[in-house]
């Protein structure tokens, strides 16, 4: 029985969601206690007991303990079973979070799997749904799996009420991955997505993206205002998107009640402009959520800026379960080189 202290390092939800894919991966079973400790509401909320019980019901596991605001329980994985699923959160609650808890171990299994998943598709602290689809589902599909998906509905906080599913074809094993180099910039494109909302707001946001990264006015950029009716309740989503030749990345700001317009473009720019700076093909987000595939598949490296708590977080859980060395090495610059050898 491995034992987690859930406060340890970014002390949040990633900590419980790598513990149950590589569980189930493993089949070792873990307590994890002082879960979520170090966040304004400790405990499991509705999308980590989701992830939970997504985790219980394709690994046939026994969960002992785990419960709304719960800090502390027992996980027992059984054998992954492929198959047809439904996750709904029930509130807001990141959904692209959940099915990142639930294909490791299901883009390695014998056969097939169909998901659907309800809740939110574009959150605050969550990837939100065009960066798994843009950024990291096509590096996963370039390591030997296939993974599509489809938006059905947009959901926003606080009703939620997203919807999308998503089919794992899996790979068997999972071929190694370099990503140490950028490549050329081909195209830079923002989209201002304003859903039951005025499309002001957007022409107010792709204005500060222009005027802070100079985007429109190149051949390859694209500044666009999306307007929809797709979802329950209004929302405004910024995305930043930089194609380079070996990959995607995305920079995305949501927008808040009472936050301005101009306020969410500016913190999506200032990411995006942090990640040109740099240098290097991986940005903050993408170097944790790299960690998993990049170790089940028993090697690859790429490069990134400094590593984040949630990065050196994730390598340690990841420590836990699997017989992997991980090294994370400044090679210059403000540029990290993060290796894993099986």
């Amino acid at each position: 029985m491995i034992t987690i202290d859930g406060s340890h390092g970014e002390g949040g939800g990633q900590i419980i969601r790598t513990s149950l894919a590589l569980s189930l991966i493993t089949g070792k079973p873990f307590r994890i206690y002082n879960v979520r400790a170090r966040r304004e509401k400790p405990g499991l909320q509705r999308q980590h007991l989701t992830a939970v019980r997504a985790a219980a019901a394709v690994g046939g596991a026994q969960v002992e303990g785990a419960g709304l605001g719960a800090t502390a329980f027992t996980f027992h994985p059984g054998a992954v079973t492929p198959g047809d699923y439904a996750f709904p959160i029930g509130t807001a609650g990141s959904a692209t979070l959940v099915l990142q808890t639930i294909l490791p171990p299901l883009m390695i299994a014998p056969a097939p799997s169909t998901l659907v998943f309800e809740g939110g598709t574009h959150n605050v602290h969550a990837p939100p749904y065009e960066f798994i689809v843009k950024t990291f589902l096509p590096l996963v599909n370039r390591m030997g799996a296939r993974v599509t998906t489809e938006l059905v509905r947009y959901g926003f906080y606080p009703p939620g009420g997203g919807r999308f599913h998503a089919r794992v074809e899996p790979a068997g094993t999972l071929r190694p991955l370099d990503l140490l180099t950028r490549g050329e910039i081909r195209a830079r494109r923002a989209r201002a997505l304003v859903v039951k909302l005025p499309p002001a707001i957007g022409e107010r946001e792709l204005a500060v993206v222009s005027e802070q990264l100079g985007w429109g006015a190149r051949a390859g950029d694209e500044l666009r205002v999306e307007t929809s009716q797709n979802a329950s309740s209004p929302g405004n989503v910024l995305t930043l998107e930089i194609e380079s030749e070996h990959l995607t990345e995305v920079f995305t700001g949501v927008g808040e009640r009472g936050v301005r317009a101009e306020t969410v473009a500016e913190r999506a720019a200032g990411e995006a402009r942090a990640y040109l700076d740099t240098g290097a093909p991986v940005g903050e987000h993408l170097a944790d959520q790299l960690l998993i595939p990049f170790a089940l598949a028993g090697g690859g490296s790429y490069a990134t800026g400094q590593p984040s708590l949630h990065t050196t977080t994730n390598i340690e859980v990841i420590k836990m379960f699997l017989d992997v060395r991980i090294t994370a090495k400044r090679t210059g610059g403000c540029v990290w080189k993060i290796e894993i050898f099986g």
